[in-house]
């Protein structure tokens, strides 16, 4: 085991605190990650906990990597066994093991922001509402609000009866709902809220699981919403062994939904809780400490708590005021090149994306390369996503979102008229869209269409069926051989397809490491092999932040920063 020797007396309390309920409040850089990972080694070498009992929960798959490291590095036997992750995977993976007791098939889809506005415009299109009054963005805003405070479409129409607007919004969330069931798949928000729906209605399911994990961790608890608690409160209910380490001074998410309540009043949900502050800080100077506690001592609503650190007083903190944003770009500018700072050392961080224009505009000027996290991410361009649209296709044939999105790509002569046909089509036979399209010489659709929609229903039917024979990569390259894809994008042979391509090409060494070095699971059959693969990528959500291949400045919010990854 590592030595305690490295923890201090507050961090060593929390680790050997391992019974009933607890609170560490883990004020910024005060080493949370240290005193979870060695709490986890104290529970397996100390305690004689099975690793397979314990449960640690983080918010982004990042964080989720990080602390499987740590804990790895530990080297406790068995540490592999561990659940270290997310709270959208681990529900993902109780979900496909028990979605049927909700009725749902376990090769469900997970749609993303885009499939879910895809989705939207259809329902408000045939609802015939304006698109004006309720624009899609606020829409889905509203259903996952109410879905993160555990509200059901039927709860939202009673609670806003009065209300025209609302009561629209709750008749377009029960058809988003009922449409969602139909294609098979969830959006994000449901894998929590469905999670919890399974618990509630399948006690038996939720012993299995709270015998299961009997120690659980949360982190960032701070940013935790109404349906995450309630999944932790009812995991923990039977032994009441939870960790939670949060900072509600660093609870930036409400609007995400995230509940402050959670963290400030813990010690009411959880009686007889134990509550420990880390208030050393190791990561930054007594200055920057000094003005951080004076700006949020003023906070209301908080848990009292002073940072401090062995660190010393450091540099003065360099504060100036301009009256124009272009002054404020010219000076960044400036100082980068004054000091000839190395452009890799430099991020300039900012509240909104909104506000990068200025100092993109005077750092194009001064010809200084520089990167901007959150661009166009991999996952979202489009060739990708046709592709990844195939395979929820072939992995999920209920899946219309999808089918809608590659009938005609690469082009087959099927445009929105004929899709609209074999929408209603569809729905005269109560089938998928695919399903549809393979009996399509029974509609009314004549002609090349129908040869073409024939074909295509076929080629994914055929993929579904030969799935047990395919590794991922096989069968995504398949699909570029079989639909065309590929062919089509090299005849354009201009540079923008040349992109595409090349974006592909990456796409497959994504397959390829899936293929190499995912985990093996026996008696697997292709289609949930597949559904694993594409669970993955679903959940990939900072897959892409890139390797920087040239010395540039970076440019991101503050929120998109961790601390200590820039020396300027």
């Amino acid at each position: 085991m590592s030595s305690y020797e490295l923890l201090n007396p507050k961090q060593k309390e929390a680790v050997f605190c391992t019974e009933g309920p607890l609170l560490i409040l883990a004020g910024a850089g005060s080493g949370k990650t240290r005193v979870l990972t060695y709490r986890i080694a104290h529970l397996i070498e100390d305690e004689g906990v099975n690793p397979w009992n314990i449960m640690a929960i983080t918010f982004t798959n990042k964080a989720a990597g990080e602390m499987r490291e740590r804990v790895d590095q530990q080297g406790q036997f068995g540490s592999e066994s561990i659940w270290v992750s997310t709270f959208h995977s681990s529900c993902v993976r109780i979900l496909r093991r028990h979605i049927d007791f909700l009725g749902y098939d376990t090769s469900f889809s997970i749609y993303d922001t885009d499939d879910q506005k895809t989705l939207l415009k259809q329902i408000l299109k045939a609802m015939q509402l304006d698109s004006k009054l309720f624009k899609e963005r606020a829409v889905l805003s509203q259903i996952s609000n109410a879905k993160n405070e555990l509200i059901t479409p039927e709860e939202f129409l009673l609670n806003n009866s009065g209300d025209y607007h609302d009561r629209k919004v709750g008749e377009v969330y029960q058809e988003y709902q009922k449409r969602l069931k139909q294609n098979n798949a969830l959006d994000f928000d449901d894998l929590i809220m469905k999670t919890v729906e399974l618990f509630q209605n399948n006690p038996q399911v939720l012993e299995y699981y709270q015998d299961r994990f009997r120690y659980i961790m949360v982190d960032e608890y701070q940013d935790t919403n109404t349906a995450q608690f309630r999944l932790i409160d009812l995991l923990a209910g039977k032994y009441k062994n939870l960790c939670v380490v949060g900072d509600d001074d660093q609870s930036i998410y409400k609007f995400r939904g995230a509940n402050i309540g959670n963290i400030l009043n813990f010690e009411q949900a959880f009686p007889g809780a134990t509550v420990i502050k880390l208030e050393q800080n190791y990561r930054s100077t007594q200055n920057i400490l000094d003005a951080a506690n004076a700006v949020i001592r003023n906070n209301r609503g908080r848990k009292e708590k002073t940072l401090w650190t062995a660190n010393g007083e450091g540099d003065k903190i360099r504060f100036k005021q301009f009256d124009q944003s272009y002054e404020e770009a010219d000076f960044i500018v400036k100082d980068i090149l004054a000091k000839g700072y190395p452009y890799e050392d430099c991020a300039v961080l900012y509240r909104t994306n909104a506000q990068s224009r200025t100092i993109e505009e005077a750092l194009l000027k001064s010809n200084i390369p520089y990167t901007m996290v959150g661009g166009t991410k991999f996952y979202s361009r489009k060739e990708i996503r046709d592709v990844i649209a195939y395979l929820n296709l072939i992995a999920n044939l209920s899946d219309n979102i999808s089918f809608e999105r590659i009938i005609n790509e690469p082009k087959r002569g099927i445009g929105p008229g004929t899709v609209d046909k074999i929408r209603d089509f569809a729905q005269m036979q109560e089938s998928s869209l695919l399903d549809a399209s393979a009996n399509i010489m029974l509609s009314g659709i004549k002609g090349k269409a129908a040869q073409a929609i024939w074909d295509f229903a076929n080629l994914i039917l055929d993929l579904r069926e030969r799935l047990d024979q395919l590794t991922i990569t096989e069968l995504v390259e398949e699909v570029l051989d079989k639909t065309g894809y590929m062919t089509a994008l090299t005849n354009q042979g201009n540079l923008e397809s040349q992109a595409r391509i090349e974006n592909i090409q990456e796409f497959l060494s994504v397959t390829k490491n899936f293929d190499e070095n995912g985990e093996t699971v026996d008696d697997e059959s292709g289609v949930e092999t597949l559904s694993r693969f594409l669970n993955d990528l679903a959940l990939i959500a900072d897959t892409d932040d890139g390797a920087q291949e040239t010395s540039e400045v970076t440019l991101m919010t503050l929120h998109a920063a961790k601390g200590l990854e820039f020396p300027v």
